[in-house]
Protein backbone atom coordinates (compact mmCIF):
# COMPACT_ATOMS: atom_id res chain seq x y z
CA UNK A 1 0.00 0.00 0.00
CA UNK A 2 1.50 3.60 -1.04
CA UNK A 3 0.76 6.11 1.65
CA UNK A 4 1.91 9.95 1.10
CA UNK A 5 4.17 11.46 3.61
CA UNK A 6 2.51 13.06 5.75
CA UNK A 7 -0.68 11.30 5.98
CA UNK A 8 -2.48 9.10 7.71
CA UNK A 9 -4.28 6.33 5.99
CA UNK A 10 -7.94 6.61 6.12
CA UNK A 11 -9.29 3.12 7.61
CA UNK A 12 -12.65 1.63 8.84
CA UNK A 13 -13.14 -0.58 11.66
CA UNK A 14 -15.85 -3.40 11.55
CA UNK A 15 -17.21 -4.36 15.15
CA UNK A 16 -19.94 -6.72 16.66
CA UNK A 17 -20.00 -6.29 19.78
CA UNK A 18 -17.63 -4.58 23.39
CA UNK A 19 -15.61 -2.77 20.60
CA UNK A 20 -12.18 -2.82 23.19
CA UNK A 21 -9.86 -3.23 19.98
CA UNK A 22 -11.65 -0.49 18.57
CA UNK A 23 -11.30 1.69 21.87
CA UNK A 24 -7.62 1.12 21.38
CA UNK A 25 -6.55 1.49 17.71
CA UNK A 26 -8.68 4.77 18.25
CA UNK A 27 -6.35 5.63 21.47
CA UNK A 28 -3.23 4.89 18.93
CA UNK A 29 -4.62 6.63 15.91
CA UNK A 30 -4.72 9.67 17.59
CA UNK A 31 -0.86 9.50 18.57
CA UNK A 32 1.40 11.53 16.13
CA UNK A 33 3.31 8.83 15.53
CA UNK A 34 0.31 7.26 13.85
CA UNK A 35 0.28 6.31 10.72
CA UNK A 36 -3.55 6.06 10.26
CA UNK A 37 -6.91 7.47 11.37
CA UNK A 38 -10.18 5.81 11.44
CA UNK A 39 -12.60 7.60 9.56
CA UNK A 40 -15.76 4.94 9.53
CA UNK A 41 -16.74 2.39 12.17
CA UNK A 42 -19.36 -0.14 10.46
CA UNK A 43 -20.99 -2.46 12.82
CA UNK A 44 -23.83 -5.39 11.95
CA UNK A 45 -25.30 -4.46 15.59
CA UNK A 46 -27.41 -1.50 16.20
CA UNK A 47 -26.57 -2.02 20.17
CA UNK A 48 -22.60 -2.63 20.00
CA UNK A 49 -20.96 -0.88 22.36
CA UNK A 50 -18.37 0.08 19.90
CA UNK A 51 -20.26 2.33 18.62
CA UNK A 52 -20.38 4.76 21.62
CA UNK A 53 -16.66 5.37 21.57
CA UNK A 54 -16.89 5.88 17.55
CA UNK A 55 -19.69 8.09 18.67
CA UNK A 56 -17.19 10.01 21.64
CA UNK A 57 -14.61 10.34 19.27
CA UNK A 58 -16.55 11.89 16.32
CA UNK A 59 -16.32 9.35 13.71
CA UNK A 60 -18.86 8.08 11.12
CA UNK A 61 -21.00 5.72 12.17
CA UNK A 62 -22.96 2.96 9.99
CA UNK A 63 -24.87 0.18 10.85
CA UNK A 64 -25.71 -2.71 8.24
CA UNK A 65 -28.00 -5.66 9.53
CA UNK A 66 -26.83 -8.37 6.56
CA UNK A 67 -30.20 -9.68 6.24
CA UNK A 68 -29.10 -9.55 2.52
CA UNK A 69 -25.65 -10.09 2.06
CA UNK A 70 -25.24 -9.14 -1.72
CA UNK A 71 -27.60 -5.85 -1.08
CA UNK A 72 -25.69 -5.40 2.19
CA UNK A 73 -21.98 -5.76 0.68
CA UNK A 74 -22.67 -2.99 -1.95
CA UNK A 75 -23.85 -0.59 0.23
CA UNK A 76 -20.89 -1.02 2.39
CA UNK A 77 -18.56 -1.08 -0.73
CA UNK A 78 -20.48 2.50 -1.65
CA UNK A 79 -19.95 3.63 2.39
CA UNK A 80 -16.44 2.60 2.23
CA UNK A 81 -15.93 4.80 -1.31
CA UNK A 82 -17.42 8.16 -0.35
CA UNK A 83 -15.17 8.09 2.94
CA UNK A 84 -12.20 7.21 0.85
CA UNK A 85 -11.34 4.31 3.00
CA UNK A 86 -8.08 2.81 1.83
CA UNK A 87 -7.80 -0.18 4.53
CA UNK A 88 -10.70 -2.39 6.51
CA UNK A 89 -9.78 -3.54 10.19
CA UNK A 90 -11.76 -6.04 11.46
CA UNK A 91 -12.28 -6.14 15.64
CA UNK A 92 -14.81 -8.52 16.81
CA UNK A 93 -16.48 -8.56 13.34
CA UNK A 94 -19.44 -11.57 13.34
CA UNK A 95 -20.29 -11.94 9.99
CA UNK A 96 -18.30 -13.54 7.05
CA UNK A 97 -17.30 -11.02 4.40
CA UNK A 98 -18.59 -12.57 0.84
CA UNK A 99 -15.47 -13.19 -1.79
CA UNK A 100 -16.22 -10.43 -3.80
CA UNK A 101 -16.29 -7.98 -0.96
CA UNK A 102 -12.90 -9.17 0.17
CA UNK A 103 -11.04 -9.22 -3.83
CA UNK A 104 -12.54 -5.58 -4.10
CA UNK A 105 -10.31 -4.88 -1.11
CA UNK A 106 -7.63 -7.31 -1.42
CA UNK A 107 -4.81 -7.02 0.33
CA UNK A 108 -6.38 -4.34 2.40
CA UNK A 109 -8.54 -6.39 4.84
CA UNK A 110 -6.62 -7.52 8.32
CA UNK A 111 -8.47 -9.20 11.27
CA UNK A 112 -7.25 -9.88 15.00
CA UNK A 113 -8.34 -14.01 16.11
CA UNK A 114 -8.00 -14.97 19.38
CA UNK A 115 -5.81 -17.92 18.88
CA UNK A 116 -2.32 -18.89 17.77
CA UNK A 117 -3.50 -19.27 13.81
CA UNK A 118 -3.48 -21.59 11.92
CA UNK A 119 -4.68 -24.13 14.92
CA UNK A 120 -8.44 -23.31 16.43
CA UNK A 121 -10.13 -20.77 13.81
CA UNK A 122 -13.39 -20.02 14.18
CA UNK A 123 -15.25 -19.46 17.18
CA UNK A 124 -15.10 -20.89 21.42
CA UNK A 125 -11.18 -20.51 21.00
CA UNK A 126 -10.44 -20.61 24.48
CA UNK A 127 -12.60 -23.38 25.25
CA UNK A 128 -11.33 -25.90 22.60
CA UNK A 129 -7.60 -24.65 23.59
CA UNK A 130 -8.35 -25.69 27.40
CA UNK A 131 -10.05 -28.68 26.30
CA UNK A 132 -7.39 -29.82 24.41
CA UNK A 133 -4.89 -29.07 27.07
CA UNK A 134 -2.47 -26.83 25.25
CA UNK A 135 0.35 -25.29 27.08
CA UNK A 136 -0.03 -21.79 25.32
CA UNK A 137 -2.66 -20.56 23.18
CA UNK A 138 -2.37 -16.48 21.76
CA UNK A 139 -3.37 -13.94 18.98
CA UNK A 140 -3.09 -13.49 16.14
CA UNK A 141 -3.25 -10.89 12.96
CA UNK A 142 -3.79 -11.83 9.97
CA UNK A 143 -5.21 -10.73 6.09
CA UNK A 144 -8.47 -11.70 5.27
CA UNK A 145 -8.95 -13.91 2.78
CA UNK A 146 -11.90 -15.93 1.28
CA UNK A 147 -11.40 -19.03 4.02
CA UNK A 148 -11.95 -18.56 7.44
CA UNK A 149 -9.40 -17.27 9.74
CA UNK A 150 -6.89 -18.38 7.21
CA UNK A 151 -4.88 -15.28 5.49
CA UNK A 152 -1.36 -14.34 5.67
CA UNK A 153 -0.48 -14.32 9.20
CA UNK A 154 1.50 -10.61 10.11
CA UNK A 155 2.32 -10.90 13.95
CA UNK A 156 1.27 -13.50 16.95
CA UNK A 157 1.54 -13.25 20.25
CA UNK A 158 1.83 -16.53 22.44
CA UNK A 159 0.19 -16.61 25.83
CA UNK A 160 1.23 -19.58 28.54
CA UNK A 161 -1.62 -20.99 29.85
CA UNK A 162 -2.35 -20.95 33.59
CA UNK A 163 -3.27 -24.33 35.72
CA UNK A 164 -6.28 -22.16 37.05
CA UNK A 165 -7.19 -20.43 33.53
CA UNK A 166 -10.79 -20.38 32.76
CA UNK A 167 -11.88 -19.51 29.51
CA UNK A 168 -12.54 -16.72 30.72
CA UNK A 169 -9.35 -15.66 32.48
CA UNK A 170 -7.87 -16.82 29.29
CA UNK A 171 -9.96 -14.41 27.18
CA UNK A 172 -9.10 -11.39 29.30
CA UNK A 173 -5.45 -12.00 29.54
CA UNK A 174 -5.40 -12.42 25.57
CA UNK A 175 -7.39 -9.67 24.67
CA UNK A 176 -4.93 -7.64 26.49
CA UNK A 177 -2.31 -9.03 24.48
CA UNK A 178 -4.56 -8.30 21.32
CA UNK A 179 -4.78 -4.33 22.47
CA UNK A 180 -0.52 -4.42 21.71
CA UNK A 181 -0.40 -5.93 18.54
CA UNK A 182 -2.92 -4.89 16.40
CA UNK A 183 -1.75 -1.64 16.16
CA UNK A 184 1.78 -2.88 16.09
CA UNK A 185 0.78 -4.62 12.99
CA UNK A 186 -1.78 -2.11 11.53
CA UNK A 187 1.46 0.54 12.16
CA UNK A 188 3.62 -2.61 10.05
CA UNK A 189 1.94 -2.88 7.15
CA UNK A 190 0.84 0.59 6.74
CA UNK A 191 4.37 2.03 7.27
Amino acid sequence: MVRLIGKKTKIAVFISGNGSNLKNLIKVSKKKKSNFQISLVLSSKKNAKGLIFAKRNKIITKIFYYKNPLKEDKKILKTLKINDIKFICLAGFMKILSKNFIQKFAGSIINIHPSLLPKYKGLNTHNRVLNKNEKYSGCTVHFVNSKLDSGEIILQKKVKILKTDTSISLQKRILKQEHILYPKALQKILS
